[in-house]
């Protein structure tokens, strides 16, 4: 019973189990081939500008040097004395560090000497040297006094594809000078010394102060995609954009301008500022929508750094941890569930504007919490990914919608076996479709029946019955699609087919007689293929009729029927009932809607059952204009035939079950009808009246005797003068059909010869 609940209610999630993880593996591709790395990096550097901005870090500052510094010294390049002096006065000030980003691995005149013995006696004072690279043409190595004591750091930056900074080098291993210190982590180092918080290296090779860890950088963190991991990284956490830490200039510091307690207790780097130094770089904080592009410059970033690790020591400021990959897969399959469920469980609601915009705001709710739940996270130091869930929510959503579509579409298609399509549509994409009630409407009706297939599937199986019931229905349904009437309903071998319902069109009347043309021409397809199952062949008869109707859903709340109501569809029947096998017959409304180019045979005027006044159909054969279809009739040829054939026949009438016999006899044959004479008793003969249905039984034909079948026809015409009526056969029995054309036959010969 457990397993039988479990698999009910798979069934009814069906779209949400396989929506969920096809979606998220593909997200998850994407994000494995690099593709959703740039659209994540955007985002992170999105949340760093939005959060609230720190405040400036008083532990460390900045002593720049720019263009008017330049100017001050009168050369292009600081030279080596005037360092020199600049390191002397902050060095008097008793700052904790003193970091020189500037190379210095060669002499600039003059001051040189004199700035190798600062460095000498300075002990707090850092150098720098360029580590990464080919050694020839790309590193830098640090000031040789600097070097001999081990008092330098390097100065490398990692630059992402996208050319903006986001990640930081504490250490790495380098092949001419061993294992080199990060400039960010020596300066801190010295801060950190002085509250007894010594650096060392876990074995997991993570750098640890006190309680303090620093997670590695991994080649997958955050949306990095196999990203150079080399050496000892942690993600940047900026302190805020360019110019936020306190600065003063060279010239300052060397006339003095400053407070005589500026550096002291401060990590002070110096470094250039200007523009013409090209030390500029992309960050986070570059972009804006209001200006251009602002870099930073190097000696900040190196500040942003120092600061990011005192701040996290000391401050308990968390640093940008990342999920690991598998984390973040739950997290995008998570989403993925969201989406598909949100999308689910709507699946059933109407197509209204309203239950729309229900679903895109329960999607765009969804994004919104994801949203601030990552924005959230981030504040308090995690880069959880936004960009993946956020397409696995779409994703899954639009997955769902698509099965839906196709899901509707099956239905559209199941239905469209019982309903037209435009039924369909009607019902499926407009919310008043579903609704009982109808209106009134002028349309076009056309309806088909096989003549004298009743009694010919008496003599068959029923599975024969169905068989050729459904080669026939199945071609007719082809060309009343092609026409675009709307099928009603097929009633065994009957078709009730509306133009102008559900949609309607100008020529609605017009299309309805071409269509019953071709569907008369296409009955040669179908006996071809009712023949070589050894059947007997179709015929088939059409009306059509325009009137007003009442079209809409008929029936209950729990069984409802899109179909039309009124006295013209009756009468359109009845004019079907007057038809024989090939013949289309017209209402007098629906040839005046037609317009020209109406090919007509014959007319005639009959009193159909239930109304009051005669009406006037036409025979149509063909039509021209931009349908050019005409039928082809094959003349009859009445042959008389010696001796007669005497029968007797009888009205078929419904409300006469007793119906009279009277005698007559068979004067000639064509090949699809006879010439019957009245044989008068008591001196008067009724003649049938045109077009009404007789029985016929042969006295003459032994087989019909023996059998006991009869033979149906339709009155074509009448002759009073010579007591005579000409007969059109509807049905005829196998045996007897022989009998007859074996009669022509011989009557054929006869007079011939």
């Amino acid at each position: 019973m457990q397993r039988e609940q479990i698999g009910k209610l798979a069934w009814q999630w069906r779209g949400v189990l396989a929506a969920t993880p096809m979606v998220a593996i593909a997200i998850v591709i994407l994000r494995l081939l690099g593709l959703l790395q740039g659209w994540e990096w955007a985002i992170y550097d999105a949340y760093l500008r939005s959060r609230p901005l720190r405040s400036p870090d008083n532990r460390v500052a900045i002593v720049g040097i720019d263009e008017a510094d330049l100017d001050r010294v009168g050369a292009a390049i600081v030279p080596d004395g005037v360092y020199a002096e600049l390191i002397k006065k902050l060095s008097a000030q008793k700052p904790v560090a003193i970091g020189l980003d500037a190379y210095r691995d060669e002499p600039v005149e003059p001051g040189h000497a004199e700035l190798v013995e600062v460095f000498k006696t300075t002990p707090n004072l850092i150098g720098i040297a360029k580590i990464i690279g080919d050694r020839d043409r790309d590193t830098v190595p640090p000031p040789p006094a600097l070097a001999e004591v081990g008092r330098f750091g390097s100065n490398d930056l990692l630059i992402d594809p996208d050319g903006k900074i986001r990640r930081a080098l504490l250490s790495l291993e380098s092949e001419h000078l061993g294992s080199a210190i990060g400039f960010g982590l020596y300066l801190a180092g010295f801060y950190l010394d002085r509250q007894e918080m010594v650096p060392e290296l876990t074995k997991a090779g993570n750098w640890q102060f006190g309680e303090t860890i620093f997670q590695r950088f991994q080649a997958n963190d955050g949306a990095y995609v196999r990203a150079d991991a080399g050496g000892n990284q942690i993600l940047l956490n900026y302190r805020g954009p360019s110019r936020h830490f306190e600065q003063v200039s060279l010239r300052d510091v060397l006339d003095e301008k400053i407070p005589p307690d500026w550096a002291r207790d401060r990590i002070i780097l110096i470094g250039l500022v200007g523009e013409s130094s090209n030390d500029f770089f992309f960050n986070p904080y570059s972009d804006s929508l209001f200006s251009l592009p602002d870099r930073m410059a190097g000696v900040e970033v190196h500040a942003n750094v120092t600061s990011q690790i005192l701040s996290t020591v000391l401050d308990g400021q968390p640093s940008i941890r990342t999920w690991p990959d598998l984390g973040e897969w739950i997290w995008i399959v998570l989403w993925s569930a969201v989406g598909a469920v949100i999308t689910w469980t709507r699946r059933y609601a109407s197509s209204s504007p309203k239950d729309g915009l229900r679903l895109v705001g329960g999607l765009i709710g969804a994004g919104l919490v994801l949203l601030a739940t990552t924005y959230v996270a981030f504040l308090q130091g995690w880069w959880i990914p936004l960009v993946p869930p956020l397409l696995a929510l779409a994703g899954s959503s639009i997955a769902i919608t698509t099965y839906m579509a196709r899901t509707a579409g099956d239905i559209r298609k199941t239905f469209g076996r019982y309903l037209t399509n435009e039924v369909v549509a009607n019902l499926l994409e407009h919310p008043e479709g579903l609704k009982l009630g109808g209106e009134r409407r002028k349309i076009t009706i056309l309806t088909s029946d096989l003549r004298g297939f009743t009694s010919l599937s008496e003599r068959l199986l029923p599975e024969d019955s169905i068989k050729i019931v459904n080669c026939y229905l199945s071609h007719m349904a082809e060309i009343i699609n092609v026409y675009q009437g709307t099928i009603d309903e097929f009633m065994g071998d009957g078709i009730l087919v509306f133009f102008g319902a559900p949609t309607a069109r100008e020529d609605d009347a017009r299309r309805a007689i071409a269509c019953a043309i071709a569907m008369q021409q296409a009955m040669t397809a179908v006996n071809q293929e009712v023949t070589t199952w050894g059947m007997p062949a179709l015929e088939m008869g059409i009306a059509i009729n325009t009137g007003e109707v009442v079209v809409g859903n008929i029936g209950s709340e729990k069984r409802t029927k899109y179909g039309a109501m009124g006295a013209q569809v009756n009468l359109t029947y009845r004019i079907e009932s007057y038809t024989t096998g090939g013949q289309i017959l017209v209402s007098e409304t629906t040839l005046r809607e037609a317009g020209d180019d109406i090919r007509i045979d014959d007319q005639k005027e009959v009193l159909p059952k239930g109304v009051r006044q005669p009406v006037v159909v036409f025979d149509i054969s063909g039509i021209g204009g931009e349908y050019n279809l005409t039928l082809s009739h094959t003349a009859e040829h009445f042959r008389p035939i010696d001796p007669s054939l005497s029968l007797l026949y009888s009205l078929l009438n419904p409300k006469n079950s007793k119906r009279k016999l009277r005698a007559a006899k068979i004067v000639e044959l064509s090949e699809r009808g006879a010439k019957v004479i009245g044989n008068p008793y008591n001196g008067a003969f009724h003649l049938p009246a045109e077009l009404a249905d007789v029985r016929l039984n042969f006295l003459d034909l032994k087989p019909a005797i023996e059998t006991g079948d009869d033979v149906y026809a339709k009155v074509l015409a009448i002759t009073e003068a010579e007591n005579s009526f000409y007969l059109r056969f509807t049905a005829v029995p196998p045996a007897i059909h022989q009998k007859l054309q074996q009669i022509y036959r011989q009557s054929s010969i006869e007079l011939v010869e």
